[in-house]
């Protein structure tokens, strides 16, 4: 593992980032490296009080991908997602996962017919051990741990009844200096990214046997709240839509109170392969 870190994206949080606390609580002896923009007030707060800390210009970076609008609003995730890569080269580091800084729990995701609760993970390198063998072993462009919404429903939910890698992927991703990819999108770039970069044939997914808990979104002050609570999700699905209008749709969601969200019709959203039985051959 030592060519691996864990990097936690955050701005405007510096005496909140629950991350670094809970990957220690779980376990993980690693690199943890603070990636912070050079529009942040709250920079030298940072500086102070943690050790590794990189800095990244959102001016620059805005130049190297496909924003989607012309806002010229920044408050948003995906320009430290991009800046992730170049960091890496620059720190040696080949191989690590970008976090959002308000986790609080990590969990296993093995549902049994005795057991049907989440259990704590207590040794959080081995759990990215696996993950990092599952990645070099494969050839996907990122991979994801589950997250605890994707439970909803119990031993009824479809990652519960149906363990295996989802093409979802989202929140944290392990990645590599030698899979570059661009996150797209000022708004929902993990979405825009997952759906759009898979239309073209790259491989991402959620591996659904190891989970992270979060804070409530819209509930921790600073990071992409005050951009969430201005603009909805109403705005925020719509990237969505204008990255990939063919497989991508907005519907009302939720039981009682409803809200517009996106949905992905994979059957027109990826590549399919065909087995070499249907090939035509020349006889």
């Amino acid at each position: 593992m030592t060519d691996f870190a864990v990097f936690i994206l955050t701005n405007g949080r510096p005496n909140n980032v629950h991350t670094a606390r809970s990957l220690r609580n779980h376990g993980y002896t690693g690199k943890i490296i603070l990636v912070i923009d050079d529009e942040d007030k709250t920079a030298q707060e940072y500086l102070d009080k943690f050790k590794d800390v990189e800095i990244f210009s959102k001016k620059e970076i805005a130049k190297e991908f496909d924003e989607a609008d012309n806002f010229e609003d920044r408050r948003a995730i995906v320009y430290a997602r991009n800046a992730c890569f170049k960091i890496a080269e620059k720190l040696g580091v080949k191989y690590f996962i970008q976090m959002d800084d308000d986790y609080t729990r990590f969990e296993y995701r093995v549902y049994t017919n005795e057991r049907q609760k989440p259990s704590f993970i207590a040794n959080l390198d081995s759990v990215f051990s696996a993950l990092l063998n599952f990645y070099k072993e494969s050839n996907f462009s990122t991979i994801s741990m589950a997250q605890g919404g994707d439970f909803i429903g119990g031993k009824h939910n479809r990652m519960a009844k149906r363990p295996t890698l989802f093409r979802k992927c989202m929140n944290s991703f392990i990645c590599s200096t030698d899979r570059p990819f661009k996150f797209i999108g000022r708004i929902n770039e993990d979405v825009n990214t997952y759906v759009n970069k898979q239309s073209i044939g790259l491989l991402m997914g959620t591996i659904p046997f190891v989970s992270l808990v979060q804070n409530q979104t819209q509930s921790n002050k600073g990071g992409m709240t005050e951009l969430y609570l201005d603009s909805g999700t109403y705005i925020k699905s719509f990237y969505t839509v204008m990255f990939s209008p063919s497989s991508v749709y907005i519907k009302p969601m939720g039981d009682k109170h409803l809200r517009l969200h996106h949905h992905v019709n994979w059957n027109s959203a990826v590549p399919k392969l065909i087995s070499e039985k249907h090939k035509k051959t020349e006889e």
